[in-house]
C-alpha cells in the first residue's frame, strides 16, 4: 500500500511508488519496475548541521586525489565501451531485501554528516541501500581539478536495534544522495536508482523524474535501464547556479559521462552537456528522457475508480516545434501501451508539464498533485531530424510510473557511435518560454448531440478550452474566430467556438462519430482570418465499444 503520510523532508514522497512497467502491444507482460528504484526513499534527517567537504572530519572521511575532469572520465566511458559489459552483483542480496520501506524508513542520516558542497549552498546527504536500490554508488567530492571518494560509514546513519542493516558490511557502501536547501530543513533534488533523478522544482514538490536516457522504451525486447555508477560534485562556477554534478553511467550496450550544472532560484534549472559510447547496436535511443505518471484527469474520468477529481503527475505533453508550431497532447491511460512520434527537426523544446494548478481539482492535501513540477528540455545547438515519442502504459492505480517522452535521433546507433547531446532542463510550475498563442486549459469528453434532443449513438463530444495569450485579449463578441478541426477517420459535426462567459477563455466543441474502436487522432486550432490564434490541440481519442456502438 502506498505510504501517503508527508513529512518535513518530502523524498518520503519523492519515492513513493513503485510499479511495474510493460513491453508494447496488447500482449504487454510486466517487468523492471521504473519507480522500484524509488520506491522506499526515506525521511533521513531534519536538523542543520554540516562538516567540510574534502576534510577528514567528524564522521566522514576520504579516499586519495585523483585528478579529473569531464574529458577525462569521458575518456574512461569511452573507454569501458570498449570491453564487454560486467553486470554488477549485490553484496548480500538477502539482507538487504529486510531493507523494506517501513525498514528503510527508521535509517536516518545524521545531521553532523551532511556533506557541505559549494560552501553550504547545496548540503548533500546520502542515501542506504536497500530492497529497492541494492548496487552501491561512488560519492565523489573535486576541488582544484582533484577528486577524492567519500568513504562509506555506518555511523553517518542511525540504526534501529533490530534493523537488517546492521548485518551488513562495514564497506557496503551508499545508494545515492540527496541536495538539501541551505538551511538544511528540506531537500530539492534526488538521485537514487538506475540512471533517474527527481527536483521538487519551483513549487517544493516531487513528482515526474528525468533520467539520463532510456534504451528501447516499449519495444517487444526488454527495456535496459543505465545507471549512474558514480557522482562527482563540485561548486558551480556558473552565475545563478550552485552545484555541478558529473556522473558515470554503465549499462550492457551503453556508457557515458552526464554533467549536471545545476542552480535553484524559484525554478530548479539544470544546463546538461553529456556523452554516450555505444557498446552495440541500440534499436531506440531515447534522449533526455522524462517520465511520469497519468491515471485520470477531467478529460475521461472513469466512474468511481477514485473519490479524487483528478490524480496525475503530469497531464499533457508540449511540443515546440523548430517550425514554431506549438503543440499540446492531452496525456491518456490507454488499455494497451501505445507509442505517439511527433516528427520534428531541430526542435526548440518539449516537456511533461502539469497546467491544471487549482487544488480544487485534486482535492488531496496528501500529495498535493496541483504543485507537481512542469519539466521542460531546451536544446542547445541542432538536434537535427528525429522526432519526439510519447508513450503511454495502462495503469489501474497512481503508484505506477506509465508516461514517458524522449528524443529520437533518426540517425542509429550502431557499436563504437559517440552520441553527445546538450540541453538545459526546467523544473517549474509553467513552461518556461511561453508562445504568444493561447494553450489549452481543459480536455472534456462526453455524449454527442445537442441537449434536450435525442442523443445519437455511437457520437462523442469534445469541448477544448484555450485560455491566455491571443483569445484572451478578444472581445466576447468579436468575430470571425473559426475552429479548425481535422480527424484521422470517422466523421465530424456541430463543430463551434465561442467566448466562455466567465474569465477570458474560449472554448471550442465539436461531435465526432468514430464508427469502431480503432484509435482516432485529432487535431484542432482557433484561428482569425489568417491568424493563428492558439496551440495545435492533438488528441488520441480512444473509443470505448458502447460509444463506437
Amino acid at each position: 500500500m502506498r505510504k501517503r503520510t508527508e513529512t518535513p523532508d518530502r523524498t518520503a514522497d519523492s519515492a513513493e511508488r513503485a510499479g511495474p512497467s510493460t513491453e508494447a502491444g496488447p500482449t504487454a507482460r510486466p517487468r523492471l519496475s521504473r519507480r522500484s528504484f524509488l520506491a522506499a526513499a526515506a525521511a533521513l534527517g531534519l536538523l542543520p548541521a554540516g562538516s567540510r567537504a574534502f576534510a577528514d572530519e567528524g564522521l566522514l572521511s576520504f579516499g586519495g586525489a585523483k585528478p579529473f575532469s569531464f574529458d577525462l572520465l569521458a575518456g574512461h566511458a569511452r573507454r569501458m565501451a570498449m570491453q564487454p559489459y560486467i553486470a554488477p552483483q549485490p553484496r548480500d542480496p538477502e539482507v538487504l531485501d529486510q531493507i523494506d520501506f517501513d525498514a528503510h524508513w527508521k535509517i536516518k542520516y545524521r545531521p553532523e554528516a551532511t556533506l557541505t558542497v559549494a560552501d553550504g549552498e547545496a548540503p548533500v546527504r546520502l542515501f542506504h541501500l536497500g530492497r529497492y536500490f541494492q548496487l552501491p554508488v561512488g560519492i565523489h567530492v573535486v576541488d582544484g581539478g582533484q577528486s577524492r571518494q567519500l568513504r562509506y560509514d555506518p555511523a553517518v546513519f542511525e540504526m534501529p536495534a533490530d534493523s537488517p542493516a546492521r548485518k551488513l558490511p562495514d564497506d557496503i557502501g551508499y545508494a545515492g544522495l540527496r541536495v538539501m536547501a541551505p538551511d538544511q530543513k528540506n531537500d530539492w533534488l534526488a538521485f537514487l536508482g538506475a540512471a533517474y533523478f527527481r527536483s521538487a522544482g519551483e513549487l517544493d514538490q516531487y513528482g515526474l523524474s528525468a533520467r539520463a536516457l532510456a534504451i528501447d522504451v516499449a519495444m517487444p525486447t526488454p527495456e535496459e535501464f543505465p545507471r549512474f555508477t558514480d557522482y562527482f560534485l563540485e561548486r558551480s562556477t556558473s552565475p545563478g547556479h550552485e552545484l555541478v554534478i558529473t556522473c558515470l553511467i554503465d549499462s550492457p550496450r551503453m556508457t557515458g559521462v552526464f554533467r549536471m550544472d545545476v542552480g535553484k532560484h524559484g525554478p530548479v534549472v539544470m544546463d546538461i552537456d553529456s556523452r554516450f559510447f555505444a557498446r552495440s547496436e541500440i534499436a531506440r535511443l531515447g534522449l533526455a528522457p522524462l517520465t511520469s505518471m497519468f491515471w485520470f484527469s477531467e478529460t475521461d474520468r472513469p466512474d468511481r475508480v477514485d473519490w479524487r477529481p483528478e490524480v496525475h503527475d503530469s497531464d499533457g505533453l508540449a511540443i515546440w516545434t523548430g517550425a514554431n508550431e506549438r503543440i499540446w497532447r492531452p496525456l491518456n491511460n490507454p488499455s494497451v501501451v501505445r507509442t505517439s512520434s511527433f516528427a520534428d527537426k531541430n526542435p526548440k523544446g518539449f516537456g511533461l508539464l502539469q497546467r491544471d494548478r487549482a487544488f480544487s481539482n485534486y482535492e488531496d492535501d496528501g500529495v498535493f498533485y496541483e504543485k507537481r513540477p512542469s519539466v521542460w528540455i531546451e536544446p542547445k545547438g541542432d538536434w537535427g531530424q528525429g522526432e519526439v515519442q510519447l508513450v503511454e502504459i495502462p495503469t489501474d492505480d497512481e503508484i505506477h510510473d506509465n508516461i514517458v517522452a524522449y528524443w529520437v535521433s533518426e540517425q542509429p546507433v550502431k557499436k563504437g557511435d559517440e552520441i553527445p547531446l546538450s540541453y538545459r532542463l526546467t523544473w517549474a510550475r509553467d513552461e518556461p518560454h511561453p508562445g504568444e498563442v493561447s494553450a489549452v486549459t481543459a480536455t472534456r469528453i462526453g455524449r454527442g448531440g445537442i441537449a434536450g434532443q435525442p442523443r445519437p449513438k455511437g457520437v462523442v463530444k469534445f469541448a477544448v478550452d484555450f485560455d491566455d495569450g491571443f483569445v484572451a485579449k478578444l472581445d466576447r463578441e468579436t468575430k470571425g474566430v473559426k475552429a479548425v478541426v481535422s480527424t484521422s477517420r470517422g466523421e465530424l459535426s456541430n463543430i463551434d467556438c465561442y467566448s466562455v462567459k466567465v474569465g477570458t477563455a474560449w472554448r471550442m466543441t465539436f461531435d465526432l462519430k468514430a464508427g469502431d474502436v480503432d484509435p482516432v487522432d485529432l487535431r484542432a486550432y482557433l484561428r482569425r482570418g489568417d491568424q493563428t490564434l492558439t496551440e495545435t490541440w492533438l488528441y488520441q481519442f480512444l473509443p470505448d465499444p458502447e460509444s463506437a456502438a
